[in-house]
């Protein structure tokens, strides 16, 4: 585990990090306030599985289809993610700001005897290093950093030409406001009140220009739906509230 901190313009939002802070010790708490993240990491694990292999031409019906590509997955929290990539194959670099997460995710991923490289950085600080990745996972990140044209740019110059970069968020739209927010954080009670603004919230288009203006293509795009009574996500054509976007650095 490594820190590194060089960049003196960052793109952290120390409310949110704050926030996350707080919360660190429950990320493996699969009934706890991270519970939603677990069971859409089921979905999106299916879907970057199918993805990832297609472009990179691997079968996904291997047990590690994704076996010699290297991810970075951004933000990584508690490595929910980052295992699951390990688990197929994949050489994981796994970054956070706040320590406290990074701390929990080696100690979670040695007891699994998984090798995954994580270190507290941010986006800025690996983009100045010159690391570059076959994909970046940028999954539940652009919503709460502090400047998101920085964050992609940094994000983007860390993709190797040929690469992928996948984005998954909430649009900002009224229903995202009511579903994500109203239900999801004061109704149901499934996130703790003011995990979200709803004002940070990008939509799919300013996502677009925004990976255009630094070099990547939009190639594919999915939404992902919630059904409250069983509390399973699954894969959509409706993008209003949760999606995921999927862009391609040309080689």
């Amino acid at each position: 585990m490594e820190t590194l901190s060089t960049v003196p313009h960052s793109t952290i939002d120390h409310r949110e990090a704050a926030y996350y802070e707080r919360l660190a010790t429950t990320w493996w708490d699969t009934a706890g306030p991270f519970w939603p993240l677990h069971r859409l990491n089921e979905t999106r694990v299916a879907y970057l599985r199918q993805q990832l292999s297609a472009h990179f031409g691997s079968d996904p019906a291997d047990a590690e289809p994704l076996r010699g590509l290297h991810l970075l997955d951004i933000g990584c929290g508690g490595g929910i993610l980052s295992e699951s990539m390990a688990k197929l194959g994949a050489s994981v670099h796994g970054v956070d700001v706040v320590e406290k997460n990074i701390r929990i995710a080696q100690m979670h991923a040695d007891q699994q005897s998984l090798s995954i490289d994580y270190q507290t950085a941010t986006a800025e600080d690996l983009a100045a290093s010159a690391r570059s990745y076959d994909a970046v996972l940028n999954m539940e990140v652009v919503e709460h950093v502090a400047d998101l044209p920085l964050f992609l740019q940094a994000c983007s110059a860390l993709v190797r030409p040929g690469g992928l970069m996948v984005i998954a968020t909430i649009n900002r739209t009224m229903l995202s406001l009511i579903g994500a927010i109203v239900l999801g954080e004061y109704i149901l009670g499934w996130l703790p009140k003011g995990t979200h603004r709803w004002s940070k919230f990008p939509t799919p288009v300013e996502l677009t220009a925004l990976l255009a203006t630094d070099g990547l293509t939009v190639r594919a795009k999915t939404g992902v739906r919630v059904n409250p009574l069983t509390r399973t996500f699954r894969l959509s054509r409706f993008t209003g509230i949760n999606y995921m976007l999927i862009a391609h650095k040309p080689a």
